[in-house]
């Protein structure tokens, strides 16, 4: 907790508005990477799963982590 979580998906600014509704995969490729939650840094109201930004997949912030998923 208390920071950001990168996504798999790549990020588009109109994707939402342009994608499927139903469990929506992102776009196929793109330069930056969905990010998601909000952190430390952020007000109450901005900590929340629906909170969406976009962080380069090559760069390091120290209020930006990952979530472990384990599949059978």
């Amino acid at each position: 907790g208390n920071v950001w979580e990168w996504c798999w998906d790549w990020y588009d600014k109109k994707y939402y508005s342009t994608g499927s509704q139903t469990n929506p995969k992102g776009p196929n490729s793109g330069f930056v990477r969905v990010i998601r939650g909000g952190s430390r840094s952020n007000n109450a109201e901005n900590c929340r799963v629906a909170n969406r930004d976009y962080g380069s997949p090559d760069s390091g912030y120290s209020a930006l982590g990952f979530r472990l998923v384990r599949t059978r």
